[in-house]
């Protein structure tokens, strides 16, 4: 098919057909169109949009331009979940394990990070010894073994989509809706999974910064989801400020197994409850999202959740121990307490400014072949709406350097606003989408 006519029909504002969509996809996965070719295509479709059809279309030929993961042999309903991206946003390391506690297998392909975000993969290898490549039958395997496995995605998932991403870095196209959305919808869909939980961002760590772009790009995957048969849940949640107080790989494993075993409570926790609810609703396990929380709290509380992480990172190649003895984790060499230092409210928070702060430390990627140091990062020791005094603890750095420390210290300061004006705490939710349309919470 003719790529030229294929631009031009989009450029024109024209719906797309599902043939034209495959050619291109066809082309972005084999190489067999130049990149400017695809760029102008990629362009044409942010300047002018697409059709629900059209997107779905888009994220159907994604997923099935290279392997698509067969977990018939896993028994249960396997629901998957995603996130947008966050800081301090460590929700697959608890949530994981208390579902596979409630009884319903968790098979999870997961992703590394990069830019102001932290990947799950990066800090399950901060564990010594725990490996996160497997084949699919050691994957099913270890699924039907021990009832979890998290894992990354394998290279022959949705090359296609590789391609247009990096494209759409160079070419100015990363902020388009239907993009976004049969981007990760193609990746979920051809991870296998019977049933997809969304953890849709919002505020000034997301992708979307606003409720209105969190809210549209919800919808989009939703739609997508149920288009391509899939029941999707979408819950928009809050990221004006880290959802964790740990930022970094192992500080974020710490925190993780700290929640696990009940030692720490928090808007992490119930963000994590919340999810895993809904994962639970959907393998049919939970009445509600009430009945759903009742059920990982008892997996919390009764020890179950934090047996699973320890059943999973043993069954990767690492050290279980690590559940009962943190120290094993890797850790900095420089750990400076740094406080206040003024009296006052803290108003706001910068949280894409934060995450580049751990991500400058060397916790993160500027570029994907980049080397990760999985020791360093910062724990923050305050919430927006905070009352603080000079002497309260602001956070601890833990960094290889002196200096790396300083500039930490400089820029997390620099993220933090502190004033005289009482604000309320943010909401952690703000609404659930599914194919019967959007609940908004109530709002105190």
């Amino acid at each position: 098919m003719n790529m030229v006519e294929i631009i031009t029909h989009k450029k024109l504002g024209m719906e797309l057909r599902s043939d034209e969509i495959e050619a291109f996809v066809e082309a972005a996965a084999h190489g067999t169109a130049p990149d400017y070719q695809l760029a102008a295509l990629l362009m044409a479709i942010r300047l002018n949009g697409m059709t629900a059809e059209e997107t779905k279309n888009l994220a159907m030929a994604m997923a099935h331009s290279g392997d698509m993961a067969d977990l018939r042999a896993i028994p249960g309903i396997k629901v998957d979940k995603h996130s947008t991206g966050g800081v301090g946003d460590t929700t697959t390391l608890i949530l994981a394990p208390l579902v596979s506690a409630c009884g319903v297998p968790v098979a999870k392909m997961s992703g590394r990070g990069l830019g102001h975000t932290g990947g799950t993969l990066d800090k399950l290898e901060s564990i010594p010894g725990m490996s996160v490549s497997e084949t699919e039958e050691q994957f099913i395997q270890q699924v039907n073994t021990e009832g979890i496995a998290v894992i990354g995605q394998t290279g022959t998932l949705a090359p296609a989509d590789k391609t247009l991403y990096a494209l759409r870095d160079v070419t100015s196209t990363v902020d388009s809706l239907p993009l976004i959305a049969s981007s990760i919808m193609s990746k979920k869909l051809a991870s296998g999974a019977d049933a997809i939980v969304l953890d849709v961002k919002t505020g000034s760590g997301a992708i979307m910064q606003t409720l209105e772009g969190s809210l549209e790009l919800a919808k989009a995957m939703v739609e997508i989801g149920t288009l391509a048969g899939k029941p999707v849940h979408a819950l928009i949640t809050g990221m004006e400020q880290p959802l964790g107080t740990h930022v970094g790989n192992s500080l974020e494993v710490k925190e993780a197994i700290d929640v696990l075993a009940g030692r720490t409570k928090g808007d992490l926790l119930e963000v994590s409850l919340l999810l895993g609810s809904h994962m639970l609703m959907l393998a049919g396990k939970a009445r509600d999202e009430e009945d759903g929380k009742a059920q990982l709290s008892a997996a919390l509380y009764s020890g179950a959740g934090l047996q699973k992480l320890r059943d999973m990172i043993r069954a990767q190649g690492g050290n279980a121990q690590v559940c009962d003895d943190l120290s094993l984790l890797p850790q900095a060499p420089i750990v400076r307490r740094i406080t206040v230092g003024c009296s006052g409210v803290i108003q706001d928070m910068d949280t894409m400014a934060l995450g580049m702060a751990a991500q400058a430390m060397g916790a993160g990627r500027v570029q994907k072949t980049d080397v990760i140091d999985p020791s360093v990062g910062y724990i923050l020791s305050v919430r927006i709406g905070d009352t603080v005094e000079a002497d309260t603890m602001l956070c601890e750095i833990h960094a290889r350097t002196e200096e790396d420390a300083l500039r930490a210290e400089a820029s997390i300061r620099r993220a933090i606003t502190i004033g005289d004006t009482p604000v309320k705490k943010p909401p952690l939710w703000y609404a659930v989408v599914t194919c019967d349309g959007v609940i908004y919470k109530e709002m105190e």
